[in-house]
Parts: structure tokens; C-alpha cells; sequence
């Protein structure tokens, strides 16, 4: 399966120019073969949350509309990344997915606000898990904090995932521990996980990079630099069951335990 991961440079507060540059990436990811084409976090308005009532987008539409325009044209599914929204009088950190006939399959709104970035001082969390099947795949969506809350990962799996997404807006002064925790993931769930951050700064951060395409064995097959790219990763699904044949960590949980 080919999966593009398109490492953005986000427009703060700009989300007109980030919707034209993401159209032209994922346009891009297309003419490269790539079957699945994964974004960053917050991509249409990046961390500019005092501005939501003004940027997010209402209701996801014109998110959704995108989304399953391209889809549907270029026979391709898209793993959203996330961009704020706003429902009702409420914002949301929220990830979409659409599959390859445009439709959208998936909705997910962030489980785990982080305060060290104000979130929940404007974003509602989110409730559900989000699994969703492309191509006969059971997959999963988180979005960046999530990642540090390994149960969370771990149920997704253990509901089927076999390939974990993860988007995130993931400041540089941290990235030694989103490397860590993102190949920990993926060992201990003996998972792919598709990791994609952006790079450039905002008024309060800066980014680098550093997106990650993990087996389940917990190989580095790809890791993004400091730079914008669209990047193109094949990884083999069959590589899960040979890996849980030669460790069956799930075969040994003791569950009963675990409470």
C-alpha cells in the first residue's frame, strides 16, 4: 500500500492559502501513485485559536467538500490530518477521511486537549474511538497529544487497527520524545504507524518535521526533515501477522490485571 505523507508548512490564521497549498499537495501525492495521502494537524488555520469563531470551518463543510472532490477524481483515499471546526456554538479539533468514491467515512474529534497549547480553553474533546477500513484495512486515527496516552493507541488495536495515523502539530523543542513515543507505539502494538507533523512556526512555536513512517517491527522506513515535502512510503500489511507470529504479545496479555 503506498501511502504519501505530506508534511506541510501551515499559514497561520490563512485558511484560504492553506486550502489551495493542501489541494495542490494532495494533487501531488496523486501523480506519485499514492493510494492513501495523509495530512498535519490543524492544517487550514494552524494554532491561531483566538480567531476561531472567525477561521474554523462550520460544520467541516468546506473540509468534507474538499476532501471528497479529490477522492472521488483522482481515485484516492485521504486521512484528513485535522482542522479546527466549529459545530454548533462549539469548536473542535477534528479529523476526516474520505475514501476513494469521496466519501467521508470517518469523523473524529481529538480525545486529549493539551493545556500546555491552550486547547481546552477553546476546543470541546472528543468522546469516540475512530476506526475506519480502506481497501479491506482496519485502520485508526489519533491527533498529536493523543499519542502520549498509550492506552489509547492499544484500544484501537485491540478493536483492529493495523495501521495507526497520526497527525500533529508537534513543536521542535519536543521532538525527541514524539520519535520515542511514536516507534514505542508502534513495538508495542505491533502496528504501522503514519506519523505527520508539519514544519515553519507560529507566533508561539516552531516546527521541524520529523514525520514518521514506523513498522511494526519497529523499523524507521522513513523520517521527514526540516523541510516541506510530499513523500511517498510502501509498506507491506503482511508484515503484522509475521511479526506477531515471532512475538505474540496478544496471545500473553493478562488482561484481568490491567484494571
Amino acid at each position: 500500500m503506498k501511502i504519501a505523507c505530506v508534511q506541510l508548512d501551515i499559514v497561520f490564521g490563512a485558511p484560504k492559502e492553506n486550502f489551495l497549498k493542501v489541494e495542490e499537495k494532495v494533487r501531488e501525492a496523486a501523480s506519485l501513485g499514492a493510494r492513501i495521502v495523509v495530512l498535519p494537524e490543524m492544517w487550514n488555520t494552524g494554532y491561531d485559536l483566538t480567531r476561531l469563531e472567525e477561521i474554523a470551518d462550520l460544520e467541516g463543510e468546506n473540509t468534507k467538500k474538499l476532501f471528497s472532490r479529490l477522492s472521488k477524481e483522482l481515485n484516492i483515499h485521504i486521512v484528513g490530518g485535522s482542522v479546527s471546526t466549529k459545530k454548533g456554538d462549539k469548536f473542535y479539533n477534528t479529523m476526516y477521511v474520505s475514501n476513494s468514491s469521496g466519501e467521508i467515512i470517518s469523523e473524529y474529534n481529538k480525545v486529549h486537549l493539551i493545556k500546555l497549547m491552550d486547547e481546552h480553553h477553546y476546543f470541546e474533546e472528543g468522546n469516540e474511538k475512530n476506526l475506519f477500513t480502506l481497501d479491506g484495512i482496519e485502520m485508526g486515527g489519533i491527533i498529536c497529544y493523543d499519542l502520549r496516552f498509550p492506552e489509547w493507541t492499544r484500544v484501537h488495536t485491540l478493536n483492529g487497527a493495523k495501521v495507526m495515523f497520526i497527525p500533529a502539530e508537534w513543536p521542535d523543542i519536543r521532538i525527541d520524545h514524539w520519535k520515542i513515543l511514536l516507534q514505542a507505539r508502534a513495538i508495542e502494538n505491533q502496528i504501522f504507524i503514519i506519523a505527520v507533523n508539519c514544519v515553519g512556526s507560529n507566533p508561539n512555536n516552531s516546527f521541524n518535521g520529523n514525520s514518521m513512517v514506523i513498522s511494526p517491527w519497529g523499523e524507521i522506513l522513513w523520517v521527514g526533515e526540516n523541510e516541506e515535502t510530499v513523500q511517498l512510503v510502501d509498506i507491506d500489511i503482511e508484515q503484522i501477522e509475521d511479526v506477531r507470529k515471532r512475538i505474540p504479545i496478544f496471545q500473553d496479555r493478562r488482561e484481568v490485571l490491567y484494571k
